[in-house]
C-alpha cells in the first residue's frame, strides 16, 4: 500500500455518507475529508451547538451536495431509534456508515436505559443504529459499514458475562478496551452475516493510532489526576499524530475500491502509533468467532434490535424499529 493520503480519495459525487461523532476530531476531520470529495455527508451530533459549528466547517469545503445535521445521542436507544428514522426519510439509499463517535475512560456512570456509558454509546448505540439503517444501507450494492476500534482493544476480554459492571470493581481503561473489543468482533460478525445472507455489505474496521484528539483530554479531565494529564500531554507531545492524520485510516476503509469485508486498517508505523493506512491484524480475541456470536446475541436482547437481511424492506425497518423500542429489564 503507497503512502496514501486524503487526496488521493476516489470522486464522491452521488455517494451518502453518515458519520457519527461528526462534530470534532476524527469525525469532523472524516465528514471534511468526504464532502471535499464530492459526498452528501450527515453529520450525526449529540451536542447541537458544536454540531452546527461543525456543519459550517463541512458547508465550507463541499463541493457537492450541502451536508446536514442529524441529531443522536448513542447513549439513549431512543435517540438512536429517531436518528434512524430521520436519516431513513432524507435518503433513498445510504453509500457508508461511518460508526466513528464514541467516549474514553469517564468515571462510571450509567445511561438512561442503564447501560454502562462507554459499552452503550462505543458499541450498543452502533450496534443499534448499524441495524435500523441496515436497509438504507442495503439499497446500495456494496454499502458499506466501517467501525472505529482502537489499539486498546488489546486490554479487552471476551467475557461479557457482566458488560456493564454490575459485579465487579469498575476499571475505565479496561471497560473502554472492551468496548474497542467489541467494535472488532461486531465487524467479524457483520461481515460474517453479510456473506451468510448472500449481501453485497461490507463491514470493515479502522483505528487512528495515537492521534490528538478531544477523547485524549476529555479523559485527562475526567480523571481528576494531574500526573494522568501530564503523562498524557507528554504522549501527545512525543508520537501523537494530528487529527487529519488519525482520520486517514476509517476514510481508505469508507472509500477504497480494494477494502475487503472484515479488514482492518490503522497507522503503517511506530507500532501503529502513527503513519499512513495500511491493514493491520487485531489481536487473538479480536479473531474469536464464538465471542463475536456471543456478542451479537447479547446485543440483539439489550437492544432489542435484529437485522433484516431485505435490500429495500422499509417494511422490515418499521419491525426492528418496533423491536427495539422494548427497554432491557
Amino acid at each position: 500500500m503507497t503512502r496514501w493520503t486524503a487526496a488521493d480519495m476516489p470522486d464522491q459525487t452521488g455517494r451518502t455518507v453518515l458519520v457519527t461523532g461528526a462534530n470534532s476530531g476524527l469525525g469532523l476531520r472524516t465528514a471534511e475529508a468526504l464532502a471535499r470529495k464530492g459526498a452528501r455527508v450527515l453529520l450525526a451530533c449529540r451536542n447541537p451547538a458544536k454540531g452546527a459549528a461543525a456543519l459550517e466547517e463541512v458547508a465550507a469545503v463541499a463541493t457537492g451536495a450541502a451536508p446536514e445535521l442529524v441529531p443522536l445521542d448513542l447513549a439513549d436507544l431512543a435517540s438512536v431509534r429517531a436518528a434512524a428514522a430521520t436519516v431513513d426519510g432524507m435518503v433513498e439509499r445510504l453509500d457508508v456508515l461511518v460508526n466513528n463517535a464514541g467516549v474514553m475512560a469517564p468515571p462510571l456512570s450509567r445511561t438512561v436505559d442503564g447501560f454502562e456509558l462507554q459499552f452503550a454509546t462505543n458499541h450498543l448505540g452502533h450496534y443499534a443504529l448499524t441495524g435500523l439503517l441496515l436497509p438504507a444501507l442495503l439499497r446500495q450494492a456494496g454499502g458499506r459499514v466501517v467501525t472505529t476500534s482502537s489499539n486498546m482493544h488489546r486490554v479487552g476480554r471476551n467475557d461479557w458475562s457482566d458488560p456493564n459492571w454490575e459485579r465487579r470493581r469498575y476499571l475505565r481503561w479496561q471497560a473502554y478496551g472492551q468496548t474497542k473489543l467489541a467494535n472488532l468482533l461486531f465487524t467479524r460478525e457483520l461481515a460474517r452475516r453479510a456473506a451468510e445472507a448472500g449481501s453485497s455489505l461490507v463491514a470493515v474496521a479502522a483505528h487512528p493510532g495515537h492521534a490528538a484528539t478531544h477523547l485524549v483530554a476529555s479523559s485527562t479531565d475526567a480523571s481528576g489526576g494531574r500526573l494522568v494529564g501530564r503523562v498524557m500531554d507528554f504522549g501527545n507531545r512525543l508520537v501523537a499524530q494530528p487529527d487529519r492524520e488519525g482520520a486517514l485510516p476509517q476514510l481508505y476503509a469508507a472509500t477504497m475500491p480494494d477494502v475487503a469485508p472484515g479488514e482492518y486498517f490503522g497507522p503503517d508505523r511506530l507500532f501503529q502509533l502513527r503513519g499512513h493506512p495500511t491493514r493491520v491484524g487485531p489481536s487473538e480475541a479480536g479473531r474469536d468467532d464464538e465471542a463475536a456470536g456471543r456478542l451479537w446475541a447479547l446485543s440483539e436482547e439489550l437492544t432489542g434490535v435484529s437485522y433484516a437481511w431485505t435490500p429495500g424492506a422499509r417494511g422490515a425497518r418499521d419491525a426492528a424499529r418496533t423491536r427495539a423500542a422494548r427497554r432491557p429489564t
